[in-house]
């Protein structure tokens, strides 16, 4: 899973049909600080309701599939926004 935060959103009027409905997110991953990371940023299938700017948990492969429905082919899905980050017993990301 990646931590990430949400930079845009995409839009595309003809996807496959297991993706009908369904709101496709920019996301950026980002560290433990909620500092942008140098991996690039993707698109992630929305499962939670996340909006710009929300800091979200993103799982990948398998478990995205899982996420959304498993006869549908997605390599990420947003599953979570993220309230709080804790590294070392200090909170590094606090959702406002």
């Amino acid at each position: 899973m990646d931590i990430a935060r949400v930079t845009g959103s995409v839009v595309a009027t003809t996807k496959t049909p297991g993706l009908s409905g369904r709101a496709l997110l920019l996301v950026q991953p980002i560290d433990g600080s909620g500092e942008p990371t140098d991996l690039p940023s993707y698109v992630a299938v929305d499962r939670v309701g996340a909006g710009l700017d929300e800091v979200v948990l993103v799982a990948h492969h398998r478990a995205a599939r899982l996420a959304v429905d498993a006869d549908v082919e997605v390599d990420a899905a947003i599953v979570a926004i993220v309230d709080t980050v804790d590294v070392a017993g200090r909170a590094t990301y606090r959702k406002e």
